[in-house]
């Protein structure tokens, strides 16, 4: 990309004006996604274009990169560092939406590990395995961005394994 500098000011605004949802350090190049606490190092010269954007619904700025092996993520508030979830894994899901984020994940896993934990006598609904399956998708789609999610597939996969179980 022509204008690297333009870019990382980009980043540096936005950042500076959305600290309680990205972090940025720049001697390292790397994003903190705040609610997850998980870092992504952004490789400068991989970053092919950059768009600010005003969502529609919240009026807020938010900044998209796109980088030469086609992945993008966006810097948005609330969800901080977001990116497309990948279906290579999971397979087709329904219900899946084109652009998720970290704390997506921790929302949808807390909602299954309160099916699991907080009626352990129930069995869980369907719901907490197309939770599992939009969580895997999540996962996957972080993973493919830079994030390491390893502690986070085991947390994941701790509760598909009792939904298995208590559904038989």
């Amino acid at each position: 990309m022509e204008n690297v500098d333009q870019a990382k000011s980009s980043v540096r605004h936005w950042v500076g004006r959305h600290k309680h949802a990205v972090l940025n350090d720049e001697e390292t190049s790397t994003l903190l996604d705040v609610a997850s606490g998980k870092t992504v190092k952004l490789t400068w010269r991989d970053v092919k274009a950059f768009e600010e954007k005003i969502h529609p619904e919240t009026k807020d700025s938010y900044l998209v990169l796109m980088f030469e092996n086609g992945t993008q993520i966006a810097l948005v508030d609330p969800g901080g560092v977001a990116f497309a979830p990948s279906t290579e894994n999971s397979g087709p899901v329904e219900n899946l939406p084109p652009v998720v984020c970290l704390r997506d994940f921790l929302t949808l896993k807390q909602r299954v590990d309160h099916y699991l934990y907080e009626h352990p006598d129930d069995p869980p609904p369907r719901e907490s395995l197309d939770l599992i399956m939009i969580c895997i998708a999540t996962l996957d789609g972080a993973r493919a961005v830079g994030f390491d999610v390893g502690d986070l597939e085991g947390e994941l996969e701790k509760s598909l394994n009792e939904v298995e179980r208590r559904t038989g």
